[in-house]
């Protein structure tokens, strides 16, 4: 079985009830038997943008997901892709390389409907339509 690491977009869709994203959590957990993982970023991005009346189903959702920690090498790998895609002219935000840098490091694969913000050839992607 694989592990997935979720974006935070596929997160949010989620909370939300949109595109089907509960559908196929559900399907890749407890269908297929696939474990779903998040990071720190994600919890992050998505209590950032939260609303109040959000907050129980958010944190039940969170708190399901096996949590990849941002370790140093991790936090060095993401400055390191920054850098790297930065200085050919491709600009990534810290959030992304992070979290692509979670998913690199623990050999997970991304769960993701942005595929342009993850150009990194080492990453492994389950691209989502928009």
């Amino acid at each position: 079985m694989s592990i997935y690491l979720l974006d935070t977009s596929v997160l949010i869709d989620a909370i939300n009830e949109k595109k089907n994203r509960n559908r196929l959590l559900l399907d890749l957990a407890e269908q297929q038997g696939h474990t779903l993982a998040c990071c720190p970023i994600n919890v992050a991005e998505v209590y950032a943008g939260m609303r109040p009346k959000e907050e129980p189903r958010t944190t039940a959702l969170l708190r399901s997901l096996q949590l990849y920690p941002i370790t140093f090498p991790v936090a060095e790998l993401a400055g390191l892709l920054k850098r790297d895609y930065q200085r050919s002219g491709t600009m990534l935000t810290l959030t992304d390389t992070i979290i692509a840098a979670v998913a690199i490091h623990n050999k997970l694969t991304l769960l993701t409907d942005n595929t342009k913000h993850f150009p990194m050839p080492e990453i492994s992607l389950y691209p989502l339509p928009n």
